[in-house]
């Protein structure tokens, strides 16, 4: 990932709407639940069901999202690589929450227990 302007700006402008159902399909496909997501993401962002579908129909972008989002004060504990860069090391705060959704969305996928993508343990 290029650390660039030009692309924390194109990630910033993605509207949620349009990447959720990737989310979605992946947790889905590898044996987890829709609920599962949600809870993650409500663990991340603070949002519940209902919010979180507002945001989805209102296709509010990541930037929006993020900005409207109580941040879980362990967010920071997210560590690790995805898409080959470690998103501890991402330098644009925006990008770096997004990447912390992709990073749960991956750790879910791959079947590791809730307690630790939630950081409870």
């Amino acid at each position: 990932m290029n650390n660039t302007t030009q692309h924390d700006e194109r990630v910033a402008k993605l509207t949620v709407a349009s990447v959720y159902p990737h989310y979605v399909t992946k947790v889905e496909k590898k044996g987890r639940t829709k609920e599962e997501l949600h809870q993650v993401i409500e663990w991340l962002t603070g949002y519940d069901e209902a919010k979180l579908n507002e945001l989805l129909a209102e296709k509010v972008t990541f930037r929006q999202f993020f900005q409207q989002a109580t941040l879980n004060p362990n967010a920071h504990l997210i560590t690790g690589a995805i898409c080959g860069y470690r998103v501890e090391a991402i330098e644009n705060s925006l990008t770096q929450q997004v990447r912390y959704l992709d990073k749960l969305v991956d750790e879910l996928a791959k079947g590791r227990k809730m307690e630790k993508i939630l950081r409870m343990a």
